[in-house]
């Protein structure tokens, strides 16, 4: 599975794991990974081992940050590879997000 969770801090942080392409053919598996966990919990999404991400996986990220409080949200993206890195910049996502 591409898309995995870690709890961290006795559950009050949770670590989603992505791996390989990051796309609408994950949308499924990563709404259900983040909503079995603590909605209040603060987030961490490791994009370590991610190669690839399209609009739907932006898509994807801004419903993560609505489930975990919107703008009180606590998500910070780690780990980011530079072509990664560089849409979440087109896209204005460091306004939204914590990006590393």
């Amino acid at each position: 599975m591409p898309v995995s969770a870690k709890s961290l801090d006795s559950g009050n942080k949770i670590e989603l794991i992505i791996q390989g392409r990051f796309d609408f053919n994950d949308h499924t598996a990563f709404r259900e990974t983040y909503k079995a966990e603590n909605p209040a919990a603060e987030y961490v999404v490791n994009m370590k081992q991610a190669e690839y991400l399209d609009s739907s996986a932006l898509g994807m990220l801004l419903l993560l940050r609505e489930h975990a409080g919107g703008e009180k949200a606590h998500i910070s993206i780690i780990n980011t590879p530079d072509n990664i890195m560089k849409i979440f910049r087109i896209s204005n996502f460091e306004s939204l997000f914590n990006i590393a």
